[in-house]
């Protein structure tokens, strides 16, 4: 595998769309090429190479290609958005969307992420070692499809609205999240160690929720069903088990209605 080094010479004045900055794009590409890769900064259109030292070379497939970035990247979005392979690594915080519509390939963020990042995540491993926004691994506004595969981790703490409308993947918070988790889940797995606020998996039709600490206000259509003994993410450990949300509408398999499953490690 081939690695490409870029390093933030300027800091955006607004904010930096950076859709190009990918395997994808970059793979097969010289450094001259790579540097004259359009970036929007809102109404204007400027180039990778305006904002980024370029080093190192890329491999002739995304597969076989490595970015490496570094410096401040807080104010650019859209970083490893609809990635389908090779690696990426961001030394730094971003801004909105990054990692939005992966489908592959693994990026990893030393630092923060903004809100609306993982949206739709279709396959990939994306890892945060910071702290994440609201709506991560969410629907994009408008829509009704969250994440649905890879698997997603953040080591810090999200926001609200997290993992809306999830059909698949899995997504793993290390910290505490706020409200309305997995909220119209309808398939896939949480994995929450820290505490939740409240509203957590509103409207579960399926999918499973795992969560270490506490919920400050449980959710009313959930029924306790009994106690059993999992692994989840390495830890052993006893969980309450409840099924829900009760109040949404529920598919039949084999006869027997199929419900979400919320786990409440004691």
């Amino acid at each position: 595998m081939e690695t490409i080094t870029l390093t933030v010479k300027k800091v955006p004045e607004l904010y930096l769309e950076c859709e190009g900055l990918t395997p994808d794009a970059l793979a097969g590409k010289s450094v001259d090429q790579i540097a004259k890769l359009p970036a929007y900064q809102g109404k204007e259109i400027s180039t990778l190479g305006e904002y980024f030292t370029i080093a190192g070379t890329t491999g002739a497939t995304a597969a076989d290609t490595k970015i490496v970035v570094n410096g401040d990247c807080s104010k650019m979005k859209y970083i490893g958005a609809k990635m389908t392979a090779g690696e990426m690594v961001v030394n730094s915080d971003c801004d909105m969307y990054t990692g939005s519509w992966m489908s592959g390939g693994k990026l990893l963020v030393k630092g923060n992420v903004h809100s609306f990042c993982g949206l739709a995540l279709k396959g990939g491993e994306f890892t945060i070692e910071g702290n994440a926004g609201n709506y991560l691994a969410a629907a994009y506004r408008g829509d009704w499809r969250g994440m649905s595969g890879g698997v997603l981790r953040v080591k810090g703490n999200a926001g609200s609205d997290v993992a809306s409308f999830m059909t698949g993947g899995t997504l793993i918070i290390e910290g505490s999240v706020d409200i309305h988790l997995g909220t119209h889940m309808e398939g896939g797995k949480i994995i929450l160690k820290g505490n939740a606020n409240r509203r957590v998996g509103g409207q579960l039709v399926k999918g499973e929720i795992y969560v270490f600490g506490n919920i400050n206000v449980m959710m009313p259509g959930y029924k306790k069903t009994g106690e059993v003994d999992l692994e989840v993410d390495g830890t052993k450990a006893k969980f309450d088990e409840y099924i829900g949300d009760l109040g949404e509408r529920h598919p039949k398999k084999k006869g027997e209605t199929v419900y979400g499953k919320l786990f409440m490690k004691k």
